[in-house]
């Protein structure tokens, strides 16, 4: 008999500060929280409930998100680290409140070193049942106090990068009359959609779930903004539409080599976390003439939004806190042209670099 595939966690996540594997029969829970960096604050990252094939993809995924959460709260200024949590299993069939208050538990067993808010499979109303039993919560429902559904600020933030990456390529903020291919049109897509449709985009969406392409189509039908909708049924065939900005905003790891070759657009801007598949496809659109706007960069809105509900949440103060990732994006692509880097190395090293510079004062004993 073969031998089980193993993953050592220690190998795979050596950056990271702590992993904890959360487990609880009675309800069926099983979820694993990575904490990746506490070095501006404590971790904050969302719950994302999925039915993984293995626990071992399960563990992948959840450090790097993790990872990515530091990154990204470090590129948007905010004195926060990075975390990520995963719970196994399918959230149509598994998810009951009784579950959602076990995991709530776990999470508040750490003492406020990591904070959890929403994520793909769980909604603001989840996050009420985790705060019944947790005060490190946020993303609740505006009923309860909270941030409510961060998808809002998500797209916000993606369309300010996509406007920054516009001016870098073509000199305008303005995407009137370009064509944008959206790839998932679920929770942040069907916002980003309503923000492209505005600014006069042309947009042509996909998504494997067919409600959540009927519902954008009934949103943005004729006359309901300045640009036009339609659908494509498959990302193959959104791929082979003569786009002018492609923006992933589904599932991580959407760009591949194999769409690098066939990329038709000049810009990939996305709400999708860690879109690239592997190290070196960042190297593969920079030789191609493509603009990447970093993932972890334009998609920072929803964690500007929950992060908001820390100092009692203000939803003006946010969105203007978000409308900043125009000026985050236009820094990384003018540091990486101004420095022969791709962008995606660009941002790691502005991130990377406050991390460290502003991290190093709590090395400052204050005195109690």
């Amino acid at each position: 008999m073969s031998a089980s595939p193993t993953v050592d966690v220690f190998e795979l996540g050596s950056e990271h500060e702590q992993v904890v594997f959360c487990n609880d029969p009675a309800t069926g829970l099983r979820a694993v929280v990575a904490i990746h960096s506490t070095a501006l604050g404590p971790a904050l990252g969302g719950t994302r409930f999925h039915p993984y094939a293995s626990t071992a993809d399960a563990v992948s995924d959840v450090l790097d998100l993790s990872r990515g959460m530091s990154y990204k709260a470090a590129l948007a200024g905010l004195d926060l680290g990075g975390g990520k949590a995963v719970i196994l299993g399918d959230p149509a069939t598994l998810k009951t409140e009784a579950l959602l208050r076990a995991y709530g538990r776990f999470v508040q067993s750490l003492g406020g070193r990591y904070y959890t808010a929403c994520d793909v499979g769980t909604f603001s109303e989840d996050m009420d049942h985790v705060a019944r039993e947790s005060s490190y919560v946020t993303g609740r429902t505006v009923a309860h106090g909270g941030a409510g559904d961060s998808s809002v600020l998500t797209a916000y933030g993606v369309f300010q990068g996509m406007r920054a990456a516009a001016e870098h390529a073509w000199g305008s903020t303005s995407l009137a009359g370009r064509t944008v291919g959206v790839a998932g049109v679920g929770k942040v897509g069907r916002h980003l959609v309503g923000h492209l449709v505005e600014d006069g985009a042309h947009v042509v969406v996909t998504d494997v779930h067919a409600p959540a392409v009927e519902r954008v189509l009934a949103e943005h039908g004729p006359g309901r903004g300045a640009g036009t909708v339609r659908a494509v049924g498959s990302t193959a065939a959104l791929l082979a539409e003569p786009l002018d900005v492609y923006a992933p905003c589904a599932l991580g790891r959407a760009i591949t080599d194999e769409v690098v070759e066939v990329l038709p657009a000049r810009i990939v801007c996305g709400a999708a976390n860690n879109q690239l598949a592997h190290p070196g496809v960042e190297k593969a659109l920079l030789d191609r003439g493509v603009v990447y706007a970093p993932d972890y960069c334009v998609n920072a809105g929803g964690l500007i939004q929950v992060a908001d509900e820390l100092d009692g949440f203000s939803f003006e103060r946010a969105h203007q806190r978000a409308t900043g990732i125009y000026d985050t994006t236009r820094a990384v692509l003018e540091t990486a042209a101004s420095e022969g880097i791709s962008p995606a190395v660009a941002a790691d090293r502005l991130a990377e670099r406050r991390m460290r510079d502003v991290g190093r004062l709590r090395g400052l004993w204050l005195g109690r």
